[in-house]
């Protein structure tokens, strides 16, 4: 199923203009993941309330298929969605969680050979299992629930299993963590195809964050903090509205009234980063926005942002998100809705896509 990864092109759509996502479900699927695929490509929507995405479910035999609750769920398209699909999303199952060996069943292998070369291939939670057993991750970068990670890293030595990420996105493959997980997933595809406005109106449609910060390692079980630990919300706001000056870490543990190193602390235990990486997150999201809806010279957006000099900006945008400010505005300028400067939460709103941390202060 090799040829499947290869010549990957993003954005492919229907002959009428809706780009179509076929989610594959099995028998014991998690309702809430395959409703969270149509809840949120259902929502992306143009500037003039066209529908940007088609979204179908279909099984390797349709027909009734058990969920893993008290009810059955009616399929009526079979593998031929696949072969149409310029997207194919695939929910875990509890059948994810049963001992077996690496093979797919037949049935189910012959259904995957039918995606076309160039379709974009995702799952949610534990369906990173399919993906895996289709030899789909192969080599690649990928993520899983956190507690089926030793099992997959013992059936599968050739993924790359990343425990520290909500998702990912290796050259058009995609994973995420757990099933919550999937909505961050499903807000970057949509965030990559049309863009970063688009994406936030949906995040807002659901009253969810546009981006959670940090991996699942902050799900893991694990000991109660202190009941006396205080929030770092209030010097996440700080930050945001001083976002266009330096940004110290002595200043922003002074707004919680804390020293640095319990600051440190405590922000890693609530957003999983460190507050020097938040920051050059937050400072490439400000000027995202900017190169998204202004006409502002990228020297002014770099002051804007924080970044001090376009050079700078150059430099973060590029690790984050692989391309210049001046391709990042051409791919997403006439893409996008304006969104009014600083919109987001204080626990912050991501680049585009998955890239390389850079170094920053404090990291």
């Amino acid at each position: 199923m090799a040829n499947m990864c290869e010549d990957r092109a993003m954005g492919v759509f229907a002959g009428d203009g809706r780009h179509r996502v076929a989610v594959l479900v099995r028998d014991g699927v998690l309702p809430f993941e395959l409703t969270i695929v149509h809840r949120l490509f259902g929502q992306a929507r143009t500037a003039a309330g066209a529908a940007l995405y088609e979204v179908v479910t279909c099984a390797v035999v349709p027909g009734a298929i058990r969920t893993d609750a008290d009810f059955t769920i009616a399929v009526t398209r079979g593998p031929d969605a696949l072969a149409e699909a310029d997207t194919v999303v695939v929910p875990g199952s509890e059948v994810d969680q049963e001992p077996r060996d690496e093979s797919l069943e037949p049935s189910l292998a012959a259904a995957l050979a039918r995606i076309r070369p160039g379709a974009r291939i995702a799952s949610i939670c534990t369906g990173s299992f399919v993906l895996a057993a289709a030899g789909l991750l192969t080599g690649r970068r990928a993520t899983t629930h956190w507690r089926s990670s030793a099992r997959n890293r013992e059936r599968f030595p050739d993924v790359v299993f990343d425990l520290d990420v909500l998702y990912t996105d290796d050259d058009g493959v995609l994973t995420s963590a757990g099933a919550a997980a999937g909505i961050d997933l499903c807000l970057h595809m949509i965030r990559t195809d049309h863009g970063a406005a688009i994406a936030n109106e949906v995040a807002r449609g659901t009253v969810v964050p546009p981006h959670r910060e940090g991996g699942q390692a902050q799900y893991v079980k694990r000991p109660m903090p202190d009941p006396g630990t205080s929030s770092t919300l209030r010097a996440r706001e700080w930050a945001l509205a001083n976002l266009h000056r330096p940004v110290t870490l002595r200043e922003m543990a002074a707004e919680e009234s804390t020293s640095t190193r319990t600051f440190t602390r405590r922000f890693r235990d609530e957003i999983g980063t460190s507050p020097g990486r938040w920051l050059v997150r937050q400072r490439v999201e400000r000027a995202c926005a900017l190169l998204e809806r202004t006409d502002l010279s990228v020297d002014e957006i770099a002051g804007a942002a924080g970044f001090g000099t376009a050079g700078s900006m150059r430099l973060h945008l590029h690790a984050e998100l692989g391309v210049s400010p001046s391709a990042y505005r051409a791919t997403f300028r006439g893409r996008s809705r304006t969104l009014p400067v600083g919109e987001g939460s204080a626990s912050g709103s991501p680049p585009p896509r998955l890239g390389s941390p850079s170094a920053a202060p404090g990291s």
